[in-house]
């Protein structure tokens, strides 16, 4: 009888180390994202109280759409690091704002590569569990959600074409600028290989001229969000050691 608890504490213990290095054998993930995308620069504006970030500006006249792609690698279970390539697109327009008398318009095309790091403050505990191999119910799924809060430094590219109006006001249109993204995201661990997310991240430019315009009543500088709906692939490590496409 010993002997036989003996030999069921020696497995247990085993498959908890097992369990606890299975992430490390999906150290790297391919992540594509879509989703609409906000600016708040100086064309637009639909509250002239005080307004934080400029949320209570968002509308769907002021929605266009990004695209992305990362590659991230994971430091540890809670903390990892991504590079990330995103084309936006941003729409700016005084309809229907503060200054609709005013009709400016544009429309800026955007680049932006960046570095991020992220930190899971809530981590799911099926991810290093062998039963996680073997299928879940729904409950099990709602139980596999990861949460994490995410921020680097990148830069933007932007080009942008306004309205006539616009035009005339010497519209700058095209620059490059540093950025700060931040933001909050969650990640459903589908699979062993696939995981589905939803993020949301603000950018904060270092230039005031996203819509290729600025005014002399502007005190900052300008914000854009996006929200990705998010697609994760794990790749496994090569025999090498680098991350492969081959299952």
């Amino acid at each position: 009888m010993k002997r036989s608890l003996l030999v069921v504490l020696i497995l247990a213990a085993a498959v908890q180390i097992s369990d606890a290095q299975l992430w490390k054998l999906r150290r790297w993930e391919l992540e594509a994202g879509v989703g609409p995308s906000f600016s708040f620069p100086d064309v637009g504006g639909f509250s002239q109280s005080k307004n934080l970030l400029g949320f209570r500006d968002i509308s769907y006249r002021q929605m266009l759409f990004d695209v992305n792609g990362s590659l991230r690698y994971r430091f540890s279970r809670t903390v990892n690091g991504r590079v990330s390539l995103t084309f936006g697109m941003l729409h700016s327009t005084d309809v229907r704002g503060s200054n609709e008398r005013r009709r400016l318009e544009s429309t800026t095309k955007l680049f932006e590569p960046a570095i991020i790091g992220e930190y899971y403050f809530v981590k799911n505990r099926y991810e290093s569990s062998y039963l996680f191999l073997k299928g879940k119910g729904f409950w099990t799924l709602l139980n596999s959600l990861d949460f994490y809060a995410f921020a680097g430094a990148g830069a933007v590219s932007y080009s942008v074409e306004g309205n006539d109006l616009l035009d005339s006001k010497n519209l700058r249109t095209e620059g490059t600028a540093l950025v700060i993204p931040a933001g909050l995201g969650a990640t459903l661990i589908y699979t062993p290989d696939i995981n589905f997310g939803l993020e949301l991240g603000g950018r904060y430019a270092f230039t005031d001229y996203l819509d290729g315009y600025t005014s002399k009543f502007s005190k900052a500088n300008d914000v854009y969000y996006f929200l990705n709906f998010t697609f994760t692939y794990k790749l496994k490590l090569g025999p090498k050691g680098f991350p492969s496409l081959r299952r």
